[in-house]
């Protein structure tokens, strides 16, 4: 029996790595093994700014990588943590009666949904933060070198 409030925190805790993906679908499961490319991607960016410095193009690239999955991984256990039991049992404990109890929610299950969409909205508006704020910055130094060429 898989159960829907240890998927929802696998999703929210080891997402970027695919270990709800791994609980529901196996390890041969693809998307579970591409999960952890972003993160790692994202993970090499931060490397890169303590390396380089705020100025590296390319981290600024990368870090919003892991920031993005960690969001889409947060989202994930949310919808997890909200499918109704009948659904979840159907899809994920295909020969079990429709209300059993791995598919119900409790309170462990709601203080998943609680923590995934704090921490996912957090870390969802400072990827879009840091995102826009580097781009603006390359796009007034960009003007400044054009507006000193004349």
């Amino acid at each position: 029996m898989k159960s829907k409030t240890v998927a929802a925190w696998l999703a929210f805790l080891g997402g970027p790595l695919g270990l709800h993906r791994f609980y529901l679908h196996g390890l041969g499961d693809p998307l579970g093994w591409l999960l952890p490319v972003p993160t790692a991607l994202g993970l090499y960016g931060m490397e890169r700014v303590q390396q380089h410095g705020q100025d590296d193009h390319l981290s600024w690239l990368l870090i919003p990588l892991l920031g993005f999955t960690i969001a889409a991984c947060a989202l994930r256990a949310i919808l997890y943590a909200l499918a109704p039991p009948e659904r979840w049992n159907t899809q994920h404990n295909p020969g079990a009666a429709p209300d059993a109890p791995a598919g119900r929610t409790h309170w462990g299950t709601v203080c998943a949904i609680v923590a995934a969409l704090m921490v996912g909205t957090g870390v969802l508006m400072a990827s879009l933060a840091f995102s826009f704020q580097r781009y603006f910055e390359y796009q007034g130094e960009e003007a400044r070198k054009i507006s000193q060429v004349r």
